[in-house]
This record gives C-alpha cells, sequence and structure tokens, in this order.
C-alpha cells in the first residue's frame, strides 16, 4: 500500500488568489443563490453556503448577512432568520440526501474555525451510518464520494 494520497485539486487553493475579504460577505444586490461563490440561498437576512473544504458531503453553512461577530451580537431578527434557515436546510437535505443524522454547530471566534474572527456561522454537516471509516480513523483523512458542484447542483433547486 502506497503511503501517497494525492490531492490535485489543492494546488488551486495553494497557488490560487487569496481573497481578502470574508467569503460570507455578499454584494448588498445580491439575493438568491450564487454558484460561483458555492451559495445555494440567501435572502435579506441569512445565507447557506457550501463548505468548501467539507467534513463530509453536502457540509452546509448558515450566515448573517450582516457582518457581525457573535449570537450575542446578532438581531433578534437575524437570530430568528439563522435557525429557521438551519431548520430549513435539515429538511432540504432531508428530502435529497436523506441522511441518517446532522452535527450543527456554531463558529464564533477567530479560532472557533474557518479563520473569521468576526463573522458568525453554523455548521450544518449531514452524517451516514458508516461515513467515517478507516482513513478518516487511521490516515486523518476524509473521502468525500460526491464531487462538490454535483451536490450544488442537487441542492440549489430546493431553496
Amino acid at each position: 500500500m502506497s503511503d501517497t494520497l494525492w490531492a490535485p485539486w489543492r494546488m488551486d487553493y495553494i497557488l490560487g488568489p487569496k481573497k481578502p475579504d470574508c467569503f460570507f460577505c455578499l454584494p448588498p444586490d445580491h439575493l438568491g443563490p450564487d454558484p460561483e461563490r458555492l451559495v445555494l440561498y440567501s435572502d435579506a437576512l441569512s445565507l447557506v453556503i457550501m463548505n468548501l473544504y467539507p467534513y463530509n458531503n453536502a457540509h452546509l453553512m448558515v450566515a448573517p448577512r450582516r457582518h457581525v461577530a457573535s449570537l450575542a451580537l446578532a438581531t433578534e431578527e437575524e437570530r430568528v432568520s439563522l435557525i429557521n434557515l438551519a431548520a430549513k436546510t435539515t429538511l432540504i437535505l432531508d428530502q435529497v440526501l436523506a441522511p441518517q443524522g446532522y452535527n450543527l454547530g456554531i463558529n464564533q471566534g477567530l479560532v472557533a474555525g474557518a479563520g473569521l474572527a468576526d463573522h458568525l456561522h453554523f455548521h450544518i454537516a449531514p452524517r451516514w451510518s458508516g461515513d467515517t471509516n478507516f482513513m478518516t480513523v487511521l490516515a486523518e483523512t476524509r473521502v468525500i464520494p460526491e464531487h462538490i458542484r454535483a451536490t450544488y447542483d442537487q441542492l440549489v433547486g430546493r431553496f
């Protein structure tokens, strides 16, 4: 067995231009999906975006449109929008991909994840029995069974 795991798609990230802005922040007049940014849905208060570096297939994030650092600083309307959109997202994933469970979490602060100091976001990671296999356990490597664009195409119309 080889000790080499090839991931040529990573070179696009390594050599590609780095965006200085927050990847959750959309132009103010932009509503709806955005395939280029992997945004599945956006309205005046919240958005759903695919995680470009997922833990597993269809790992999504829900974030407020406004650049806000924490739940405490979000308005009540933003908090309600976030939780309602997270619930809607799990229902859509149930219909399209039939996961057997979910990991839902909130990232708040730079060290909480995604390297974002001041844009709160929820993670929604669908789970299936057996989705953690020897690659994750022994090699600390994730195997995503479907290309991110194929998953995007399946989900975007549902929002």
